[in-house]
């Protein structure tokens, strides 16, 4: 994956054959230990969530994404190299606790720079859980980063200061433009 250095991303990826990656509770727990460990040092999180089959990343590349980690037989950048690290040692940990084989999640992570669209991914990634019908409202959604937004969390993995500073509104309208519809032309630019 390329990144330039200050660009924003929707990274995202699901299940292999749209199929369930989050078994149990605890593996939420497990999954964001993943991000702490292997995307929040190689990057700026603005936002996340974790849904039952997919996930949602918007982050913003620094220096740190672009260090190269690997050289042979192509060059791999550290949040390239973190991504891999993420899913593959996750998948280990769920192969193990389900007794599985085999791929858990589709061969290919998304990415898609959103520079253009930076609100748009933020709040459709926040609308994620409500507009699958799994919550009747987005901040009632625990895997999610608009808990720490709302300040129902302190998990303190989003740069919420650089969010704001990006994001075209202000931090007491947060809810308010969580809950504005993105128009399906919009959306089809940041997937």
């Amino acid at each position: 994956m390329q990144f330039s250095e200050g660009s924003f991303y929707h990274i995202y990826n699901r299940g292999n054959d749209k199929g369930i990656i989050f078994f149990q509770e605890r593996n939420y727990h497990y999954f964001i230990q993943k991000i702490e460990k292997y995307i929040f040092p190689n990057s700026n999180v603005l936002a996340w969530c974790l849904m039952p089959n997919h996930f949602h990343f918007l982050i913003q590349a620094t220096i740190a994404s672009l260090t190269v980690v690997k050289e042979n037989p192509v060059r791999i950048n550290s949040l390239t190299e973190g991504i891999r690290m993420l899913l593959s040692s996750y998948t280990k940990g769920i192969q193990k606790q389900e007794a599985i084989t085999g791929n858990l999640f589709q061969q290919k992570t998304k990415l898609k720079c959103v520079d253009e669209y930076l609100s748009t991914a933020f709040h459709y990634i926040h609308q994620n859980p409500f507009r699958a019908n799994l919550v009747q409202r987005p901040e009632d959604w625990k895997w999610s980063s608009l808990q720490e937004y709302l300040g129902f969390s302190q998990r303190g993995i989003c740069s919420q200061e650089i969010a704001y500073s990006f994001l075209d509104f202000e931090k007491h309208r947060l809810l308010e433009n969580t809950y504005r519809t993105i128009p399906e032309e919009y959306i089809v630019k940041i997937l």
